[in-house]
């Protein structure tokens, strides 16, 4: 059926970029000396690791195998953090700088689905992936605090 393989294909993006973040998020808390924000980030790993499991169980609920990696372009955004680490006086804002951008890739990407005309999302779905995006956008305003503390 054309439309579950649509949708799961779409959700299985989705789950990519979730594996890239929760990385990315492991990643930033072990590369920081602030206690306040390695528990942010940790933190931040464990939400996209309970998102990943949700959206596996999504993507079974229509029949399909989801994936079970990440992406080449989240891998690149993470070795650009490690290289951008080296090289800035602070660190935390230049890695805060990274999250914040990746954060608001994600919405976009929630969006993106949660806006598609070409087919109606079914209940669980919708509700799930609202979900997830208003819990990113609130990470994002943690995010925005940070930042601005820390500059």
């Amino acid at each position: 059926m054309k439309y579950t393989v649509e949708m799961s294909n779409k959700l299985n993006e989705l789950l990519e970029r979730t594996y890239d973040a929760e990385k990315g998020f492991k990643q930033t808390a072990e590369k920081v000396d602030n206690k306040t924000l390695k528990d942010f980030f940790q933190n931040s790993a464990k939400q996209r690791y309970k998102f990943g499991h949700e959206l596996k169980a999504e993507i079974v609920s229509f029949g399909q195998e989801p994936d079970k990696g990440g992406s080449a372009k989240g891998t690149l955004h993470r070795s650009w953090i490690n290289f951008k680490s080296l090289f800035t006086s602070n660190n935390e804002e230049a890695m805060l700088e990274e999250v914040q951008r990746g954060e608001k890739e994600a919405i976009e990407t929630y969006n993106d689905i949660l806006h598609d005309k070409d087919f109606v999302l079914p209940p669980s779905t919708e509700s799930l992936l609202m979900r997830h995006r208003n819990a990113i956008r609130e990470n994002l305003e943690k995010v925005n605090l940070f930042e601005t503390a820390v500059s």
